[in-house]
């Protein structure tokens, strides 16, 4: 487990003016699950990276490592606890003139363990990442995706509780990078890893994360489980890792929807007998997050005979596992169409 509790960081400028880049950070990775952190360019996010690996120290805060404040440590010290994170860089950062085999062996051969422990862990790492057969080739003959399984051994060679992902899938192919995203899972059960998968890409997000901390100027503006996000009507999460295109649609109202577990399958025919009214499904993007189903949808519903009060609707919805938010009522919804 990580816990990061009140970061802060601020770099001073060539002409001495203070720019504060984190503000007051706090964030909890347990062991064996995903937490994603994203946010704009800018945000934070890779100074986040550095701070939570210690390759800079913060001016202000704790980074805890099973219940170790690493953030207090200097020297001999922290070079010791550190080996509790490892480290997956966006580019793979292989030296060229070893291969597989002697890249995943440094830190231990740096540490001093002796040979016969060496081979034996090293051996036991590259068939965890399904490189077994590719122990003795260089980098330069192996594909993009197959040196960042390499850098994935090596950043576990020293057995971390916390594995920093900082963009490791960037650049890769989708075939590559799923494959990646899998193994990260694979591993999270394998080992108990806390990971922390810092990324710009929302199919990374959604197909790998337990739980999603946004980044906006330097502040965590969202944070929480991924599927408990995208349920909430007004989460911005929501409608960036589930864009909408709505066809163009008339009615009395329309209605911006998220879902979460459980959802029933008749809900439109059930809201449509029910209150005599007819109901368009303008756009939706539903998916399976964390094993459950979640995602957006945006109707227009007519009334039949008499209106109804929206929060009758947004009530009955609710009941239904969808959260419903009023995006334009008649006769703005009219002039709109």
């Amino acid at each position: 487990m990580i816990e990061i509790d009140g970061l802060h960081k601020h770099y001073q400028g060539a002409d001495g003016r203070r720019t504060e880049v984190l503000k007051g950070i706090s964030l909890t990775v347990p062991a064996a699950s995903i937490t994603a952190v994203v946010g704009p360019s800018g945000a934070g996010k890779s100074t986040l990276a550095r701070c939570i690996s210690l390759l800079e120290r913060p001016d202000a805060g704790s980074i805890r490592v099973n219940g170790e404040d690493l953030s207090r440590l200097s020297g001999a010290a922290l070079r010791r606890e550190r080996r509790a994170i490892g480290t997956v860089f966006q580019s793979s950062a292989l030296l060229q003139r070893k291969t597989a085999w002697q890249n995943v062996a440094l830190p231990l051969a740096w540490l001093g363990v002796v040979p016969g422990q060496i081979k034996r862990h090293v051996g036991e790492l590259l068939d965890s990442v399904g490189l077994s057969d590719k122990a003795h080739h260089y980098p330069a003959q192996l594909s993009g995706g197959q040196r960042q399984r390499v850098g994935i051994a090596r950043a576990l060679a020293l057995k971390p509780a916390v594995l920093l992902a900082d963009e490791a899938t960037s650049g890769l192919d989708p075939e590559a990078t799923g494959a990646i995203l899998q193994l990260l899972k694979q591993l999270r059960q394998q080992f108990g890893l806390a990971i922390v998968l810092i990324t710009h890409e929302m199919d990374v997000v959604r197909s790998t994360a337990d739980a999603v901390a946004e980044i906006r100027d330097g502040r965590l503006v969202q944070h929480g489980p991924l599927h408990q996000l995208l349920s909430t009507p007004d989460s911005s999460l929501s409608a960036q890792l589930f864009p909408l295109r709505p066809l163009q649609g008339r009615g009395d109202l329309l209605l911006g929807l998220t879902c979460a577990p459980p959802l029933a399958t008749d809900w439109i025919s059930q809201l449509s007998v029910h209150y005599d009214l007819q109901v368009d499904l303008l756009a939706a993007h539903l998916e399976e997050v964390s094993g459950q189903l979640a995602g957006r949808m945006q109707i227009a519903v007519r009334f039949n005979q008499r209106p109804l009060n929206p929060q009758v609707l947004i009530d009955a919805l609710a009941v239904m596992g969808i959260r419903a938010q009023i995006i334009a009522e008649r006769p703005r919804l009219q002039e709109a169409g």
